[in-house]
């Protein structure tokens, strides 16, 4: 089966051309390297085409028999999302919209779409399920959510059939080390840590301190980006199988605020971390954890890398040699 992979080049994407290349699945990656990397590209054939652009799109499905798409590429900084909408709302929702019709102009059925938990908004309850009502606070989490309003009228009329997966934070790296989180400017705050105590990244700083946490620091869900890889490729696979359209929360029910992954990266390096606070961050909520109940049930997900010392350990060796 051949699949295309759209943000192939970027940190999730290339986690999940491994796997799909594992499985023995032929990946076309779509990539523009505006934020990606080829150095992260651990095989597959390569396009270098914009989202933006019908007839670069067309092109790629007139060369290749694309039967499933996985869908990655997009702009994903919350705080630039808040200062450049129009941006965001390209980058993320044109270049999809570009890219559903693609899909339909050439018969190809099958989506599978990376979405956020930045689509709930502020949770009225947590863990967060998928019926949990939706009501984004930012541009970023607007553009996933635009994007998800969509796809069930286009399962309706066209029959295109997708998954949309909200995951909460990816971290970590490749158990093996061929692959890990390389943003520019880096937002996340475990590869930030690691910069850090590296010495590349002296500015570090906590954004907020005064959450209604017990620590006063907000509280995240970390999942490790292979699980979150194998759960795109698990999804492919059961969508093929039961050619039914599906939501589903990729988490771990388990929260651990930004003090707390400190501590745990302090633990894991031996170093210690020059610890400042900076003021929140606009669209921050306080908690965000999800409800993995479905993904578990639904999906057959087992998660196998998502200890958060093992995540920090990969992620640690990542750095340390990149």
């Amino acid at each position: 089966m051949t699949v295309m992979v759209t943000g192939g080049a970027g940190y999730i994407g290339s986690h999940t051309v491994k796997e799909l290349l594992k499985r023995n699945y032929r990946v076309v990656i779509v990539d523009n390297f505006s934020t990606g990397h080829r150095e992260l590209i651990p095989g597959g054939d390569l396009v270098q085409a914009d989202l933006r652009s019908p007839e670069e799109l067309k092109k790629v499905f007139q060369s290749y028999p694309v039967e499933a798409v996985l869908h990655f590429a997009a702009l994903i900084q919350v705080g630039e999302s808040y200062a450049d909408p129009q941006k965001y709302y390209l980058h993320n929702l044109f270049s999809s919209l570009n890219l559903l019709r693609a899909m339909l102009e050439s018969g190809v059925k099958y989506f599978i779409f990376s979405s956020s938990a930045a689509v709930y908004g502020q949770p009225l309850a947590t863990p967060i399920q998928e019926d949990h009502p939706l009501s984004p606070i930012n541009p970023y989490g607007a553009s996933k959510f635009m994007i998800e309003r969509i796809l069930p009228d286009y399962d309706r009329a066209y029959g295109l059939k997708y998954v949309s997966l909200r995951y909460f934070n990816a971290a970590g790296a490749d158990p093996e080390g061929q692959l890990g989180e390389w943003h520019q400017p880096e937002t996340h705050l475990i590869p930030n840590i690691m910069l850090h105590l590296l010495g590349r990244n002296p500015g570090f700083q906590v954004f907020g301190q005064d959450f209604p946490t017990p620590d006063g620091t907000a509280i995240r869900d970390y999942i490790h980006v292979t699980d979150l890889a194998r759960a795109h490729v698990l999804a492919l696979e059961k969508l093929r199988s039961e050619n039914q359209s599906q939501v589903i929360n990729l988490g771990s029910s388990r929260g651990y605020s930004v003090l707390e992954v400190i501590r745990t990266a302090e633990k894991v390096t031996g170093k210690k971390v020059d610890l400042k606070f900076g003021p929140r961050r606009p669209g921050d909520v306080p908690v965000l954890l999800a409800s993995s109940l479905k993904a578990e049930t639904w999906l057959g997900w087992q998660r196998e890398f998502s200890d958060l010392e093992f995540i920090i350990e990969t992620a640690w060796n990542w750095h340390r040699k990149s």
